[in-house]
Protein backbone atom coordinates (compact mmCIF):
# COMPACT_ATOMS: atom_id res chain seq x y z
CA UNK A 1 0.00 0.00 0.00
CA UNK A 2 1.29 3.36 -1.41
CA UNK A 3 2.28 6.03 1.80
CA UNK A 4 -0.74 8.54 1.46
CA UNK A 5 0.95 12.27 1.15
CA UNK A 6 -0.74 15.00 3.05
CA UNK A 7 -1.94 18.33 1.04
CA UNK A 8 0.52 20.31 3.08
CA UNK A 9 3.61 18.48 1.73
CA UNK A 10 1.92 18.48 -1.86
CA UNK A 11 1.70 21.88 -1.74
CA UNK A 12 4.72 22.50 -1.01
CA UNK A 13 6.51 20.02 -3.37
CA UNK A 14 4.68 22.14 -6.02
CA UNK A 15 5.57 25.24 -4.96
CA UNK A 16 9.15 24.22 -5.01
CA UNK A 17 8.76 22.68 -8.56
CA UNK A 18 7.24 25.59 -9.90
CA UNK A 19 9.91 27.88 -8.74
CA UNK A 20 12.38 25.75 -10.25
CA UNK A 21 10.94 26.28 -13.37
CA UNK A 22 10.50 29.27 -13.13
CA UNK A 23 14.03 30.11 -12.01
CA UNK A 24 15.02 28.14 -15.50
CA UNK A 25 12.44 30.28 -17.88
CA UNK A 26 14.09 33.68 -16.44
CA UNK A 27 17.74 32.25 -17.27
CA UNK A 28 16.57 30.54 -20.32
CA UNK A 29 15.20 34.63 -21.44
CA UNK A 30 18.09 36.20 -19.44
CA UNK A 31 20.03 34.47 -22.77
CA UNK A 32 17.97 35.24 -25.51
CA UNK A 33 17.26 38.71 -24.72
CA UNK A 34 19.34 40.69 -22.06
CA UNK A 35 22.52 39.95 -23.35
CA UNK A 36 24.14 42.43 -25.12
CA UNK A 37 24.02 42.38 -28.99
CA UNK A 38 26.98 41.48 -30.38
CA UNK A 39 28.92 44.48 -32.45
CA UNK A 40 27.85 44.91 -35.87
CA UNK A 41 30.45 44.05 -38.84
CA UNK A 42 32.55 46.79 -39.19
CA UNK A 43 33.68 48.26 -42.36
CA UNK A 44 37.88 48.48 -42.83
CA UNK A 45 36.92 52.26 -42.96
CA UNK A 46 34.56 54.88 -42.60
CA UNK A 47 32.58 55.89 -45.50
CA UNK A 48 32.99 59.00 -47.85
CA UNK A 49 30.80 59.02 -50.36
CA UNK A 50 28.38 61.79 -50.70
CA UNK A 51 25.34 60.01 -48.70
CA UNK A 52 28.41 59.54 -45.91
CA UNK A 53 28.84 63.34 -46.28
CA UNK A 54 24.71 64.08 -45.77
CA UNK A 55 23.82 61.90 -43.69
CA UNK A 56 22.81 57.84 -42.81
CA UNK A 57 21.30 55.60 -46.07
CA UNK A 58 21.54 55.69 -49.74
CA UNK A 59 22.32 59.16 -51.55
CA UNK A 60 19.27 60.22 -52.57
CA UNK A 61 18.32 62.34 -55.74
CA UNK A 62 18.44 65.89 -54.53
CA UNK A 63 21.35 67.39 -53.32
CA UNK A 64 21.15 68.15 -49.51
CA UNK A 65 22.13 71.35 -47.73
CA UNK A 66 25.53 71.76 -46.95
CA UNK A 67 26.74 70.92 -42.93
CA UNK A 68 28.55 73.83 -42.43
CA UNK A 69 27.03 76.79 -40.53
CA UNK A 70 26.87 80.00 -42.77
CA UNK A 71 28.04 83.33 -41.61
CA UNK A 72 24.43 83.81 -39.81
CA UNK A 73 26.14 81.47 -37.05
CA UNK A 74 28.87 83.95 -36.64
CA UNK A 75 28.24 86.76 -33.65
CA UNK A 76 24.94 87.25 -32.49
CA UNK A 77 22.00 84.80 -32.69
CA UNK A 78 20.05 84.78 -36.23
CA UNK A 79 17.67 81.95 -38.11
CA UNK A 80 19.54 79.81 -39.50
CA UNK A 81 20.07 79.35 -42.79
CA UNK A 82 21.31 75.82 -45.08
CA UNK A 83 22.56 77.31 -48.24
CA UNK A 84 25.61 76.23 -49.44
CA UNK A 85 25.45 73.09 -51.62
CA UNK A 86 27.16 69.64 -50.23
CA UNK A 87 30.37 68.61 -52.04
CA UNK A 88 30.43 65.93 -54.25
CA UNK A 89 32.18 62.39 -53.23
CA UNK A 90 35.87 62.58 -54.52
CA UNK A 91 37.53 59.60 -57.49
CA UNK A 92 40.54 59.17 -54.65
CA UNK A 93 37.91 59.27 -51.54
CA UNK A 94 39.97 55.93 -50.24
CA UNK A 95 43.17 58.32 -50.77
CA UNK A 96 41.70 60.82 -48.39
CA UNK A 97 41.93 58.83 -44.94
CA UNK A 98 44.07 60.02 -42.29
CA UNK A 99 44.39 57.24 -39.49
CA UNK A 100 46.15 58.33 -36.14
CA UNK A 101 46.33 55.20 -33.24
CA UNK A 102 47.26 55.99 -29.55
CA UNK A 103 46.99 53.72 -26.67
CA UNK A 104 43.44 55.03 -25.72
CA UNK A 105 42.49 56.34 -29.37
CA UNK A 106 42.15 54.99 -32.94
CA UNK A 107 41.27 58.05 -34.86
CA UNK A 108 40.37 58.36 -38.67
CA UNK A 109 40.04 62.22 -40.34
CA UNK A 110 39.31 62.87 -43.69
CA UNK A 111 41.71 64.81 -45.80
CA UNK A 112 38.67 66.53 -47.38
CA UNK A 113 37.69 69.42 -44.38
CA UNK A 114 40.15 67.50 -41.59
CA UNK A 115 36.65 66.02 -40.52
CA UNK A 116 36.70 63.40 -38.04
CA UNK A 117 35.07 60.26 -39.02
CA UNK A 118 35.37 57.67 -36.65
CA UNK A 119 37.03 57.14 -32.86
CA UNK A 120 37.60 53.48 -31.69
CA UNK A 121 38.49 52.90 -27.96
CA UNK A 122 40.90 50.31 -27.30
CA UNK A 123 40.80 50.11 -23.74
CA UNK A 124 36.88 49.92 -23.55
CA UNK A 125 36.22 46.41 -24.95
CA UNK A 126 32.85 46.47 -26.59
CA UNK A 127 31.67 43.60 -23.97
CA UNK A 128 33.66 40.67 -22.63
CA UNK A 129 32.90 38.13 -24.91
CA UNK A 130 35.20 39.79 -27.50
CA UNK A 131 38.22 41.71 -25.50
CA UNK A 132 39.61 42.75 -28.24
CA UNK A 133 36.93 44.54 -30.52
CA UNK A 134 37.26 48.03 -29.01
CA UNK A 135 34.34 50.18 -28.56
CA UNK A 136 33.42 52.15 -31.52
CA UNK A 137 32.21 56.15 -30.06
CA UNK A 138 32.31 57.89 -33.40
CA UNK A 139 31.68 56.27 -37.02
CA UNK A 140 30.27 57.33 -40.70
CA UNK A 141 28.69 54.29 -42.52
CA UNK A 142 26.68 50.46 -41.53
CA UNK A 143 23.81 52.82 -41.72
CA UNK A 144 24.72 55.64 -39.33
CA UNK A 145 26.32 59.05 -38.79
CA UNK A 146 28.61 60.08 -35.48
CA UNK A 147 31.21 62.68 -36.92
CA UNK A 148 33.27 65.89 -35.52
CA UNK A 149 33.63 68.88 -38.10
CA UNK A 150 35.20 71.82 -37.62
CA UNK A 151 36.62 74.45 -39.64
CA UNK A 152 36.69 78.27 -40.85
CA UNK A 153 33.85 79.92 -41.68
CA UNK A 154 33.19 83.37 -42.52
CA UNK A 155 34.18 86.17 -45.29
CA UNK A 156 37.16 84.28 -46.42
CA UNK A 157 37.01 81.19 -44.43
CA UNK A 158 37.73 78.01 -46.49
CA UNK A 159 34.58 76.37 -45.12
CA UNK A 160 32.08 78.52 -46.76
CA UNK A 161 32.12 78.22 -50.18
CA UNK A 162 30.29 75.20 -52.41
CA UNK A 163 33.20 72.78 -51.36
CA UNK A 164 35.16 71.98 -48.43
CA UNK A 165 39.49 71.76 -48.83
CA UNK A 166 41.26 69.06 -49.58
CA UNK A 167 44.78 69.04 -47.16
CA UNK A 168 47.53 67.41 -47.96
CA UNK A 169 49.54 65.69 -45.29
CA UNK A 170 52.84 64.00 -44.88
CA UNK A 171 51.40 60.28 -44.52
CA UNK A 172 48.27 58.14 -44.37
CA UNK A 173 49.31 56.50 -40.79
CA UNK A 174 50.76 57.98 -37.19
CA UNK A 175 51.53 56.12 -34.00
CA UNK A 176 51.93 57.50 -30.58
CA UNK A 177 52.75 55.92 -27.37
CA UNK A 178 52.00 56.09 -23.36
CA UNK A 179 52.85 60.31 -22.85
CA UNK A 180 54.43 61.14 -25.59
CA UNK A 181 52.45 64.10 -27.97
CA UNK A 182 52.11 63.90 -31.97
CA UNK A 183 51.05 66.05 -34.38
CA UNK A 184 49.50 66.12 -37.38
CA UNK A 185 49.38 68.35 -40.00
CA UNK A 186 47.35 69.26 -42.40
CA UNK A 187 48.02 71.50 -44.76
CA UNK A 188 46.48 73.86 -48.09
CA UNK A 189 46.37 76.67 -49.93
CA UNK A 190 43.38 79.43 -51.10
CA UNK A 191 45.06 82.32 -53.05
CA UNK A 192 47.53 83.94 -51.35
CA UNK A 193 46.57 82.60 -47.91
CA UNK A 194 48.35 78.77 -46.50
CA UNK A 195 46.62 77.35 -43.72
CA UNK A 196 47.74 75.02 -41.24
CA UNK A 197 45.27 72.42 -39.50
CA UNK A 198 47.10 70.85 -36.65
CA UNK A 199 45.78 67.94 -34.70
CA UNK A 200 47.76 67.65 -31.23
CA UNK A 201 47.20 64.31 -29.91
CA UNK A 202 48.94 63.01 -25.82
CA UNK A 203 49.46 59.31 -25.83
CA UNK A 204 47.23 58.03 -23.55
CA UNK A 205 44.62 60.99 -23.43
CA UNK A 206 41.12 61.65 -25.03
CA UNK A 207 41.47 65.20 -25.68
CA UNK A 208 42.48 66.62 -29.05
CA UNK A 209 43.71 70.06 -29.52
CA UNK A 210 42.50 71.58 -33.22
CA UNK A 211 44.71 74.41 -34.36
CA UNK A 212 43.84 76.49 -37.42
CA UNK A 213 47.20 78.57 -38.34
CA UNK A 214 47.07 80.81 -41.60
CA UNK A 215 49.89 83.29 -43.13
CA UNK A 216 48.50 85.90 -44.88
CA UNK A 217 50.75 86.51 -48.09
CA UNK A 218 47.65 88.89 -49.62
CA UNK A 219 47.17 92.03 -49.83
CA UNK A 220 43.49 92.16 -47.94
CA UNK A 221 42.98 90.99 -44.13
CA UNK A 222 41.78 87.39 -43.47
CA UNK A 223 38.98 87.57 -41.66
CA UNK A 224 37.36 84.32 -40.80
CA UNK A 225 35.82 82.07 -37.45
CA UNK A 226 36.67 78.95 -36.18
CA UNK A 227 33.49 76.19 -36.15
CA UNK A 228 33.16 73.43 -34.12
CA UNK A 229 30.17 71.27 -34.24
CA UNK A 230 29.48 66.90 -34.26
CA UNK A 231 26.56 65.61 -36.13
CA UNK A 232 24.83 62.39 -34.80
CA UNK A 233 22.00 60.58 -36.40
CA UNK A 234 18.96 59.44 -32.87
CA UNK A 235 20.35 56.01 -33.11
CA UNK A 236 21.04 54.05 -30.58
CA UNK A 237 24.55 53.17 -29.85
CA UNK A 238 25.58 49.75 -31.16
CA UNK A 239 25.40 46.93 -28.82
CA UNK A 240 22.84 48.52 -26.87
CA UNK A 241 19.89 48.50 -28.35
CA UNK A 242 19.00 45.69 -25.94
CA UNK A 243 15.88 45.42 -23.51
CA UNK A 244 16.52 46.21 -20.30
CA UNK A 245 13.99 47.35 -17.12
CA UNK A 246 15.10 50.81 -14.65
CA UNK A 247 15.69 53.98 -15.75
CA UNK A 248 17.88 54.30 -19.46
CA UNK A 249 21.05 56.60 -19.66
CA UNK A 250 20.74 59.81 -21.61
CA UNK A 251 20.99 60.04 -25.30
CA UNK A 252 21.14 63.65 -26.84
CA UNK A 253 22.96 66.87 -26.61
CA UNK A 254 24.25 68.72 -23.56
CA UNK A 255 25.78 72.32 -22.89
CA UNK A 256 27.23 74.49 -20.48
CA UNK A 257 25.16 78.40 -20.17
CA UNK A 258 25.28 81.39 -17.98
CA UNK A 259 21.60 80.44 -16.86
CA UNK A 260 22.56 76.44 -16.08
CA UNK A 261 26.20 74.72 -15.33
CA UNK A 262 24.09 71.68 -17.31
CA UNK A 263 21.27 72.10 -19.90
CA UNK A 264 19.98 69.12 -22.08
CA UNK A 265 19.25 69.56 -25.46
CA UNK A 266 16.98 66.25 -26.50
CA UNK A 267 16.29 65.12 -29.97
CA UNK A 268 12.59 66.55 -29.57
CA UNK A 269 13.78 69.78 -28.78
CA UNK A 270 15.18 69.98 -32.25
CA UNK A 271 12.57 68.39 -33.86
CA UNK A 272 10.41 71.24 -32.29
CA UNK A 273 13.27 74.13 -33.26
CA UNK A 274 16.59 75.39 -33.87
CA UNK A 275 18.84 76.22 -30.76
CA UNK A 276 20.90 79.60 -30.26
CA UNK A 277 22.67 80.96 -27.65
CA UNK A 278 26.17 82.97 -26.77
CA UNK A 279 28.00 81.58 -23.69
CA UNK A 280 31.76 82.82 -22.42
CA UNK A 281 33.80 80.24 -23.44
CA UNK A 282 31.97 76.67 -22.57
CA UNK A 283 31.36 73.51 -24.38
CA UNK A 284 28.51 71.36 -26.20
CA UNK A 285 28.55 67.68 -26.43
CA UNK A 286 26.82 64.57 -27.49
CA UNK A 287 26.48 62.13 -24.71
CA UNK A 288 25.70 58.53 -24.64
CA UNK A 289 25.82 56.01 -21.67
CA UNK A 290 29.53 55.68 -20.57
CA UNK A 291 30.86 58.13 -23.42
CA UNK A 292 30.23 61.57 -24.84
CA UNK A 293 31.88 63.94 -27.56
CA UNK A 294 32.45 67.35 -26.50
CA UNK A 295 33.82 70.23 -28.68
CA UNK A 296 35.75 72.60 -26.17
CA UNK A 297 35.60 76.66 -26.65
CA UNK A 298 38.32 79.19 -25.38
CA UNK A 299 37.78 80.65 -22.02
CA UNK A 300 37.24 84.52 -22.43
CA UNK A 301 35.67 84.39 -25.93
CA UNK A 302 31.94 84.65 -26.52
CA UNK A 303 30.72 81.93 -28.75
CA UNK A 304 27.79 81.03 -30.70
CA UNK A 305 26.09 77.66 -29.60
CA UNK A 306 23.21 76.62 -31.69
CA UNK A 307 22.06 73.23 -32.60
CA UNK A 308 19.56 72.02 -35.33
CA UNK A 309 18.35 68.87 -37.32
CA UNK A 310 18.91 68.75 -40.79
CA UNK A 311 16.40 67.47 -43.58
CA UNK A 312 17.73 64.06 -43.76
CA UNK A 313 16.92 63.23 -40.44
CA UNK A 314 20.28 64.09 -38.37
CA UNK A 315 21.31 66.43 -36.01
CA UNK A 316 24.02 69.10 -35.54
CA UNK A 317 24.97 70.51 -32.46
CA UNK A 318 28.40 73.14 -32.52
CA UNK A 319 29.88 76.70 -31.22
CA UNK A 320 31.10 79.44 -33.84
CA UNK A 321 34.28 81.55 -32.13
CA UNK A 322 34.26 85.73 -32.53
CA UNK A 323 35.07 86.37 -35.80
CA UNK A 324 38.95 87.49 -36.17
CA UNK A 325 41.37 88.95 -39.09
CA UNK A 326 44.65 88.29 -40.02
CA UNK A 327 46.65 91.79 -41.34
CA UNK A 328 47.96 91.16 -44.82
CA UNK A 329 51.63 89.95 -44.38
CA UNK A 330 50.85 89.05 -40.56
CA UNK A 331 50.08 84.87 -39.19
CA UNK A 332 47.15 84.12 -37.11
CA UNK A 333 45.74 81.13 -35.20
CA UNK A 334 42.93 80.01 -33.98
CA UNK A 335 42.26 76.79 -31.33
CA UNK A 336 39.78 74.24 -29.94
CA UNK A 337 39.49 71.25 -28.02
CA UNK A 338 37.80 67.96 -28.89
CA UNK A 339 36.71 65.13 -26.45
CA UNK A 340 36.06 61.47 -27.48
CA UNK A 341 36.23 59.67 -24.69
CA UNK A 342 34.81 57.62 -21.65
CA UNK A 343 32.74 59.78 -19.06
CA UNK A 344 35.78 60.53 -16.81
CA UNK A 345 34.79 62.50 -14.03
CA UNK A 346 38.12 63.68 -12.70
CA UNK A 347 39.72 64.60 -16.73
CA UNK A 348 36.58 66.09 -17.53
CA UNK A 349 36.75 68.32 -14.20
CA UNK A 350 40.04 69.22 -15.21
CA UNK A 351 38.83 70.11 -18.68
CA UNK A 352 36.29 72.41 -18.52
CA UNK A 353 33.56 73.76 -15.95
CA UNK A 354 30.76 72.04 -15.55
CA UNK A 355 32.22 69.51 -18.00
CA UNK A 356 32.04 66.48 -15.04
CA UNK A 357 28.69 67.06 -14.62
CA UNK A 358 27.78 64.72 -18.07
CA UNK A 359 27.92 62.57 -15.26
CA UNK A 360 24.68 62.81 -14.55
CA UNK A 361 23.36 61.28 -11.26
CA UNK A 362 19.66 62.89 -11.74
CA UNK A 363 18.68 64.70 -8.76
CA UNK A 364 19.91 63.00 -5.59
CA UNK A 365 23.46 64.09 -7.27
CA UNK A 366 24.13 66.37 -4.40
CA UNK A 367 24.58 62.25 -2.56
CA UNK A 368 25.79 60.55 -5.66
CA UNK A 369 29.09 62.77 -5.33
CA UNK A 370 30.17 62.31 -2.29
CA UNK A 371 29.24 58.38 -2.57
CA UNK A 372 31.47 58.07 -5.41
CA UNK A 373 34.26 59.95 -3.82
CA UNK A 374 34.13 57.55 -0.83
CA UNK A 375 33.82 54.38 -3.43
CA UNK A 376 36.80 55.22 -5.14
CA UNK A 377 38.70 56.06 -2.69
CA UNK A 378 37.75 52.99 -1.01
CA UNK A 379 38.52 50.91 -4.49
CA UNK A 380 41.73 52.76 -4.08
CA UNK A 381 42.53 50.28 -0.61
CA UNK A 382 41.58 47.30 -1.64
CA UNK A 383 41.69 47.22 -5.55
CA UNK A 384 38.28 45.79 -6.34
CA UNK A 385 35.26 47.42 -6.82
CA UNK A 386 32.47 44.88 -5.35
CA UNK A 387 34.88 44.90 -2.04
CA UNK A 388 34.42 48.17 -2.24
CA UNK A 389 30.85 48.01 -2.31
CA UNK A 390 30.47 45.97 0.98
CA UNK A 391 32.63 48.22 2.71
CA UNK A 392 30.78 51.49 1.55
CA UNK A 393 27.21 49.84 2.71
CA UNK A 394 29.14 48.86 6.35
CA UNK A 395 29.92 52.51 6.54
CA UNK A 396 27.00 53.63 5.42
CA UNK A 397 25.15 51.24 8.06
CA UNK A 398 27.60 52.26 10.91
CA UNK A 399 26.53 55.87 9.87
CA UNK A 400 23.02 55.03 10.55
CA UNK A 401 23.36 52.77 13.40
CA UNK A 402 21.91 55.01 16.08
CA UNK A 403 18.58 55.33 13.87
CA UNK A 404 17.99 52.28 12.78
CA UNK A 405 18.65 51.05 16.63
CA UNK A 406 15.76 53.34 17.47
CA UNK A 407 13.21 51.82 14.94
CA UNK A 408 14.10 48.07 16.07
CA UNK A 409 13.28 49.17 19.24
CA UNK A 410 10.30 50.31 18.45
CA UNK A 411 9.92 46.94 16.12
CA UNK A 412 10.13 45.14 19.22
CA UNK A 413 7.93 46.72 21.35
CA UNK A 414 5.36 46.41 19.02
CA UNK A 415 5.91 43.04 18.63
CA UNK A 416 6.05 42.71 22.62
CA UNK A 417 2.08 44.16 22.52
CA UNK A 418 0.71 42.31 19.63
CA UNK A 419 -0.79 40.46 21.78
CA UNK A 420 -2.48 43.25 23.49
CA UNK A 421 -3.58 44.58 20.37
CA UNK A 422 -5.05 41.07 19.30
CA UNK A 423 -7.23 41.18 22.19
CA UNK A 424 -8.31 44.86 21.28
CA UNK A 425 -9.20 43.97 17.82
CA UNK A 426 -11.17 40.91 18.95
CA UNK A 427 -13.09 43.07 21.45
CA UNK A 428 -13.68 45.95 19.06
CA UNK A 429 -13.99 44.23 16.13
CA UNK A 430 -17.48 46.14 15.68
CA UNK A 431 -16.44 49.39 16.23
CA UNK A 432 -13.30 51.25 14.28
CA UNK A 433 -13.45 53.77 16.15
CA UNK A 434 -13.08 52.62 19.67
CA UNK A 435 -10.21 50.16 18.27
CA UNK A 436 -8.77 53.36 17.57
CA UNK A 437 -9.36 55.13 20.88
CA UNK A 438 -7.89 51.93 22.40
CA UNK A 439 -4.91 51.35 20.19
CA UNK A 440 -3.70 55.10 20.95
CA UNK A 441 -4.10 54.40 24.71
CA UNK A 442 -2.42 51.08 24.60
CA UNK A 443 0.74 52.99 22.43
CA UNK A 444 0.94 55.92 24.94
CA UNK A 445 1.04 53.50 28.20
CA UNK A 446 3.29 50.87 26.40
CA UNK A 447 5.85 53.83 25.12
CA UNK A 448 5.16 52.50 21.44
CA UNK A 449 5.51 54.35 18.32
CA UNK A 450 3.37 52.33 15.55
CA UNK A 451 5.74 54.13 12.72
CA UNK A 452 9.44 54.03 14.43
CA UNK A 453 9.68 50.68 12.55
CA UNK A 454 9.19 52.12 9.33
CA UNK A 455 12.93 53.98 9.25
CA UNK A 456 14.92 50.80 8.58
CA UNK A 457 12.90 50.42 5.17
CA UNK A 458 13.17 53.88 4.56
CA UNK A 459 16.39 55.21 5.59
CA UNK A 460 18.34 53.47 2.92
CA UNK A 461 16.67 54.53 0.21
CA UNK A 462 18.10 57.95 -0.83
CA UNK A 463 21.32 56.12 -0.80
CA UNK A 464 20.40 53.45 -2.69
CA UNK A 465 19.07 55.38 -5.96
CA UNK A 466 21.98 57.47 -5.38
CA UNK A 467 23.94 54.52 -5.77
CA UNK A 468 22.02 53.25 -8.38
CA UNK A 469 22.86 56.17 -10.74
CA UNK A 470 26.10 55.65 -9.23
CA UNK A 471 27.04 52.06 -10.53
CA UNK A 472 24.61 52.89 -14.01
CA UNK A 473 26.61 56.01 -14.71
CA UNK A 474 30.21 55.20 -13.68
CA UNK A 475 32.50 54.37 -15.92
CA UNK A 476 34.77 53.50 -13.56
CA UNK A 477 32.25 50.34 -12.62
CA UNK A 478 31.72 49.32 -16.59
CA UNK A 479 33.06 45.69 -16.48
CA UNK A 480 34.65 45.69 -13.28
CA UNK A 481 34.94 42.37 -12.02
CA UNK A 482 34.21 41.30 -8.47
CA UNK A 483 34.34 37.61 -7.90
CA UNK A 484 33.36 33.90 -9.04
CA UNK A 485 30.89 34.62 -11.64
CA UNK A 486 30.43 38.06 -11.13
CA UNK A 487 32.83 39.47 -14.18
CA UNK A 488 30.92 42.82 -14.36
CA UNK A 489 29.13 44.66 -11.71
CA UNK A 490 27.51 47.04 -13.88
CA UNK A 491 25.37 44.29 -15.55
CA UNK A 492 22.73 41.87 -13.87
CA UNK A 493 23.40 38.96 -12.38
CA UNK A 494 23.64 35.99 -14.75
CA UNK A 495 22.68 33.37 -12.76
CA UNK A 496 20.39 35.26 -10.21
CA UNK A 497 22.05 34.17 -7.32
CA UNK A 498 22.97 37.69 -5.79
CA UNK A 499 19.08 38.87 -6.41
CA UNK A 500 17.19 35.47 -4.53
CA UNK A 501 20.17 35.77 -1.68
CA UNK A 502 18.85 39.02 -1.06
CA UNK A 503 15.49 38.07 -1.71
CA UNK A 504 16.23 35.02 1.12
CA UNK A 505 17.26 37.88 3.92
CA UNK A 506 14.44 40.27 3.26
CA UNK A 507 12.61 36.94 4.18
CA UNK A 508 14.16 36.84 7.45
CA UNK A 509 13.79 39.95 8.25
CA UNK A 510 10.57 40.25 7.79
CA UNK A 511 9.95 37.06 10.37
CA UNK A 512 12.13 39.31 13.07
CA UNK A 513 9.63 42.24 12.37
CA UNK A 514 5.82 42.34 14.10
CA UNK A 515 3.20 41.18 12.46
CA UNK A 516 0.75 44.36 10.97
CA UNK A 517 -2.48 44.40 12.46
CA UNK A 518 -4.74 44.81 9.17
CA UNK A 519 -4.46 41.16 7.88
CA UNK A 520 -4.33 43.42 4.15
CA UNK A 521 -1.03 45.58 4.98
CA UNK A 522 0.10 41.96 6.64
CA UNK A 523 -0.56 40.45 3.22
CA UNK A 524 1.10 42.96 1.12
CA UNK A 525 4.30 42.95 3.73
CA UNK A 526 4.71 39.58 3.03
CA UNK A 527 4.43 39.82 -0.52
CA UNK A 528 7.17 42.56 -0.31
CA UNK A 529 10.28 40.05 -0.62
CA UNK A 530 9.34 38.29 -3.75
CA UNK A 531 8.25 41.72 -5.56
CA UNK A 532 11.87 42.62 -4.33
CA UNK A 533 13.69 39.84 -5.51
CA UNK A 534 11.78 40.01 -8.77
CA UNK A 535 12.89 43.56 -9.53
CA UNK A 536 16.15 42.83 -8.61
CA UNK A 537 16.48 40.14 -10.83
CA UNK A 538 17.67 42.99 -13.67
CA UNK A 539 19.26 45.27 -11.81
CA UNK A 540 23.01 46.02 -11.62
CA UNK A 541 25.01 43.42 -10.01
CA UNK A 542 26.79 46.04 -7.92
CA UNK A 543 23.67 47.74 -6.89
CA UNK A 544 21.91 44.16 -5.66
CA UNK A 545 25.48 43.77 -3.75
CA UNK A 546 24.95 46.67 -1.90
CA UNK A 547 21.02 45.50 -0.55
CA UNK A 548 22.12 41.73 -0.24
CA UNK A 549 24.95 43.07 2.81
CA UNK A 550 22.94 45.90 3.64
CA UNK A 551 19.98 43.18 4.65
CA UNK A 552 22.62 40.56 5.92
CA UNK A 553 23.66 43.66 8.25
CA UNK A 554 20.25 44.57 9.05
CA UNK A 555 18.90 41.37 10.32
CA UNK A 556 21.70 40.82 12.28
CA UNK A 557 21.76 44.55 13.86
CA UNK A 558 17.53 43.99 14.20
CA UNK A 559 18.11 40.45 15.74
CA UNK A 560 20.41 42.09 18.50
CA UNK A 561 18.23 45.60 19.32
CA UNK A 562 14.97 43.91 19.67
CA UNK A 563 16.36 40.90 21.72
CA UNK A 564 18.04 43.29 23.53
CA UNK A 565 15.18 45.46 23.98
CA UNK A 566 12.98 41.81 24.98
CA UNK A 567 15.19 41.41 27.60
CA UNK A 568 14.87 44.99 29.44
CA UNK A 569 11.22 44.80 29.22
CA UNK A 570 11.20 41.54 31.26
CA UNK A 571 12.16 43.35 34.45
CA UNK A 572 10.13 46.57 33.71
CA UNK A 573 6.80 44.16 33.63
CA UNK A 574 7.88 42.12 36.72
Amino acid sequence: MMPTISPEVQRIVLLVALGITGYLMILAWNQDYMQPQPATERASAPQLDGAALSGPGPASAAVPASDIPDASFIGAPDPAADQAVAPAGDAGAAERLIRVATPSQEVWIDRRGGDIRRVHLPRYPVNLEQPDLPFELLDVGNRRTYMAQSGLIGPDGLDSGSERPLYRTARANYEVGDGETLAVELEAEAGDVKVQKVFIFQGGDYLVDVIYRVENRGAEPFRASLFGQIKRDAKEPPGQESFSLGPQPYLGAALTTPDSRYEKIEFEDLDEGDFRDQVEGGWIAFLQHYFLSAWIANEGESNSYYGRKRADGTYIVGYTSPLTAVAPGDQGEWRSRFYAGPKDQKRLEQIADNLNLTVDYGFLWWLAVPLFALLDWLHGLVGNWGVAIILLTVLVKLVLYPLSSASYKSMANMRRVAPQMKRLQERHAGDRQKLSQEMMGLYKKEGVNPLGGCLPMLLPMPIFIALYWVLFESVELRQAPFALWIDDLAAMDPYFILPLLMGATMYVQQLLSPTMGDPMQARIMKLMPIMFTVLFLFFPAGLVLYWLVNSVLSVAQQWYVMKKTEAAAVPARN
